[in-house]
């Protein structure tokens, strides 16, 4: 657990991501690709144009190179697979979206 992080939020779908987002103005969001009422990528759309120095993850189980090539257009910086990215690559990817060294991550999942 990082005790310099703040969770400010978890949503249930993505319009709730995108209205907490509104009101919390996170560094970080991250988001699964399959979520009811909006997908990850919809949702990615909108949170890049309303708060673009957002860094946005996605973490899904529908990784793969057409769904990162459609996610990095979106404004999505880094996408994980479920199945081969545990929780510790996970707070890596965030931290290192976080101080903009999304770069480092290269290719995932």
């Amino acid at each position: 657990m990082k005790t310099d992080w703040i969770v400010c939020g978890e949503a249930e779908n993505g319009d709730a991501a995108i209205e907490m987002a509104r009101s919390v103005k996170p560094d970080v969001v991250l988001l699964d690709y399959a979520m009811p009422v909006m997908n990850g990528l919809e949702a990615a759309r909108i949170l890049s144009a309303l708060a673009p120095k957002c860094a946005i993850l996605m973490y899904t189980m529908f990784a793969s190179p057409d769904l990162s090539e459609l996610a990095r257009a979106a404004g999505v910086r880094a996408v994980l697979s479920k199945e081969v990215n545990g929780i510790g690559a996970v707070m890596e990817a965030i931290e290192a979206v976080a101080f903009g060294n999304a770069e480092s991550l290269g290719a995932i999942g």
